[in-house]
């Protein structure tokens, strides 16, 4: 049409044709995002655990800051997010939470978010109202399937039970149904005192158990390929992967890609979608940003 319209020198044609296009670019941007989510774990759920850093509650209620937003961030896109423990700070936010957000390329969209985020602001717990600079830790790793073999000795575990916390009142749960459970080889320590029964709570540590030592497995061998060569600094715990600057001005940066919003506060209500997108862009193109740890 766009053709037929430029010989005739149809005006009217002219702008049907390029109605007539409008829809294509939506259709374009979900054929390159599908090309992007082409990793056999990208259409898994999520396993997001969050950890606070050094700073007490400051560094603590970041962590809860950053829980927030990929609350948000999950609900917008009509995911399924269910924590499965999370520890309380002293005063206020939380030392640390693990939760699994299920959907389709949920894992995909959300293995960017691995790494060490950094949040300026003027601290609400400082009487001298200072600025203070915060440090979170964000781990990502699919919750695997059936169709993902992880083989595990019983012999290697420890497993312990414990009373759930609560709120009080009918909330307390009065029987030992959280479940701990370590692997002994590898360190690695899961929990999960979502469910009140303590079979589903262990079935569930055990799931994220398996998901974590895959994705160890899969870090093992990206590391012998060196295909991660380009990012080992950035998911570093000394080395920011992005910035949330609150003060003196407004604006969220990712080092690695370089991806900046000046909508801080859209950010923070879960408006990832730019820095997932950039993100992996950069893996398909390997143009990561030098200088990924320079401050904002």
């Amino acid at each position: 049409m766009f053709s037929m319209a430029q010989e005739a020198k149809d005006d009217e044609l002219l702008s049907e044709a390029a109605d007539m296009t409008l829809p294509l670019s939506g259709l374009f941007e979900k054929a390159e995002l599908a090309k992007m989510l082409s990793g056999a774990e990208d259409p898994l759920n999520a396993i997001v655990t969050i950890n606070a850093g050094s700073g007490g509650t400051e560094s603590q209620d970041w962590a809860q800051m950053l829980y927030r937003m990929y609350q948000r961030w999950g609900q917008q896109h009509g995911y399924d997010v269910k924590v499965l423990d999370v520890l309380a700070g002293e005063e206020a936010g939380i030392k640390s939470v693990q939760m699994t957000i299920s959907g389709p390329n949920a894992y995909g969209m959300l293995k960017s978010e691995a790494g060490v985020h950094r949040l300026v602001r003027i601290s609400p717990f400082d009487s001298n109202a200072r600025r203070h600079t915060s440090f979170t830790s964000v781990f990502v790793t699919p919750e695997i399937d059936d169709t993902f073999e992880v083989v595990i000795n019983p012999a290697d575990l420890r497993i312990d039970v414990y009373r759930a916390g609560g709120k009080g009142g009918q909330g307390v749960n009065t029987t030992d149904s959280a479940v701990r459970i370590t692997h002994n080889p590898s360190g690695i320590v899961v929990t999960c005192q979502q469910e009140r029964s303590q079979i589903k709570n262990k079935d569930l540590a055990m799931k994220v158990l398996k998901s974590r030592l895959y994705e160890r497995h899969l870090e093992e061998e990206r590391k012998k390929m060196e295909a991660v060569e380009a990012t080992k600094k950035d998911i570093s715990w000394g080395s920011q992967i992005r910035s949330y600057v609150l003060h003196p001005y407004k604006m969220v940066k990712d080092h690695r890609t370089g991806f900046t919003s000046s909508s801080a506060d859209a950010v923070l209500d879960g408006d990832l979608d730019g820095y997932m997108k950039a993100f992996l862009t950069c893996k398909i193109t390997g143009e990561w940003l030098r200088g990924g740890d320079d401050a904002v």
